[in-house]
């Protein structure tokens, strides 16, 4: 499995941090299969309900993202989460894209509990990763183009940054050649409603992409696997 670390110097900023690590094989589905499409207009249609969109940036997860943002110098409204960014869509009516079933099962549970969360294929990483704060660096990022990652909470391999609860990098991201899939749950107010995010991720994992062989860790500043 991936050796994932925290910087210290994100701890400092941020030290409520927690990843919630899930690695695994999956298969890629295109187009989504329609259950997992049904799981996501089911949630959505709650999400529309329940929420409006004053009232996202309040959500619990949300929230502590920000904060997180604010610490380390990051504007959370131009450079805006992925999880609130998803919602927004939601509540605006305008849904979630569909990519293929991994993709879509990232989304689906990010919208479920208002975590940020990266998806990469393996094999595109470069040795171990670290969770860092981003430099003078850029990446092109999905859907985004070139992103200016100074002062994002970052993650890292031997080759370059890769990714942020704003947007990942495309040099990482799950495509349908992907096999081995890495997904990353990111918290910045400790282990609430990890565990339950965790198992739902699990969940959609197996009954949509075929997963096995999964691997599964939570980091916390200098620990390993938990």
């Amino acid at each position: 499995m991936k050796s994932i670390t925290i910087s210290e110097a994100l701890d400092q900023k941020c030290p409520n941090i927690v990843l919630s690590v899930i690695e695994c094989d999956v298969t890629i589905i295109a187009p989504t299969p329609p259950l997992l499409l049904n799981e996501i207009t089911t949630i959505s249609e709650k999400i529309v309900q329940n929420i409006e969109t004053p009232n996202i940036n309040k959500i619990p997860t949300i929230a502590a993202s920000r904060k997180a943002y604010k610490a380390l110098g990051k504007d959370p409204s131009r450079y805006r989460l992925s999880a609130e960014a998803l919602t927004r869509r939601v509540v605006k009516g305008k849904g979630l894209y569909s990519i293929n079933n991994v993709v879509d099962l990232i989304n689906l549970t990010s919208i479920e509990s208002g975590f940020s969360i990266g998806g990469y294929n393996v094999a595109a990483i470069k040795g171990d990763i670290t969770f860092d704060i981003g430099g003078t660096e850029q990446y092109d990022a999905i859907g985004r183009g070139t992103l200016n990652i100074q002062f994002l909470p970052v993650f890292k391999d031997d080759k370059s940054t890769f990714g942020s609860p704003t947007s990942d990098s495309t040099r990482t991201m799950v495509t349908n050649e992907t096999n081995r899939f890495l997904m990353i749950i990111i918290s910045f107010d400790g282990e609430k409603e990890l565990n339950s995010t965790k198992d739902l991720a699990i969940r959609l994992i197996k009954t949509y992409a075929n997963g096995q062989n999964f691997e599964l860790q939570t980091i916390k500043i200098n620990t390993n696997n938990i």
